[in-house]
């Protein structure tokens, strides 16, 4: 009999202690149309307490879900709405998963620039020195491609192109037979390796009469 006492005891403890907390925040909360279910763990009471949902960072309160069930409710919502409504940066998203690609072209004219200065050798193919077509293929070969060794096979198997519609990367032909050729870089602009004495360097596209011009 002791025993059942002393659980009824506890019992009202955490009554009173519980409404006591409803009657705190029925006082410091403004009051709402609607009530919210204050609940006593372990029993079978409950409370309808005006206002309860409004009091300052009631949601913070540790377990509160046990207590204001609909809070955990509430809570549930409003993490979901701050996830679907927080802005994604789409670009970044998009160039993470689809890198930007470099044209063969481009490919061609970064590993030209990166031979300037380089020494002419006849012959030579690289990649310490070069002469005129053995630069020009040395570069297409970084970026990949396979061309003609000699400045005569480049200019004829490549294909043609219009000098107003160079794109970086074509190859010019330079001097009747074409003799010579080099690497359109853009801006009006070639890199080759000239002649004996002289190094891999940037030039005019019509520092020497043109031949003809091709794309591979």
């Amino acid at each position: 009999m002791a025993k059942h006492r002393r659980q009824n005891v506890k019992t009202v403890r955490r009554i009173a202690g519980t409404t006591a907390v409803a009657a705190v925040a029925t006082l410091a909360g403004p009051a709402a149309a609607n009530a919210a279910e204050l609940v006593v763990p372990n029993t079978n009471y409950s409370f309808n307490v005006q206002g309860l949902e409004n009091v300052p960072n009631i949601n913070q309160v540790p377990n509160i879900d046990k207590y204001v069930p609909s809070l955990s409710a509430q809570n549930k919502t409003s993490l979901q709405a701050s996830v679907q409504n927080e802005p994604t940066n789409n670009y970044a998203t998009e160039k993470a998963a689809k890198p930007a690609a470099t044209s063969a072209g481009q490919k061609v004219v970064e590993a030209v620039y990166s031979k300037i200065g380089s020494p002419y050798g006849w012959g030579s193919v690289g990649p310490s020195a070069f002469d005129c077509s053995g630069l020009t293929s040395w570069a297409y070969a970084q970026a990949g491609k396979a061309i003609p060794r000699t400045s005569q096979a480049q200019s004829s198997q490549g294909t043609p192109v219009a000098i107003s519609d160079l794109q970086p990367g074509d190859i010019v032909a330079y001097y009747g037979g074409a003799s010579h050729v080099g690497i359109y870089v853009g801006n009006g602009k070639i890199v080759d390796s000239l002649n004996s004495g002289s190094t891999v360097a940037e030039r005019s596209l019509n520092y020497m009469p043109i031949h003809s011009a091709v794309r591979f």
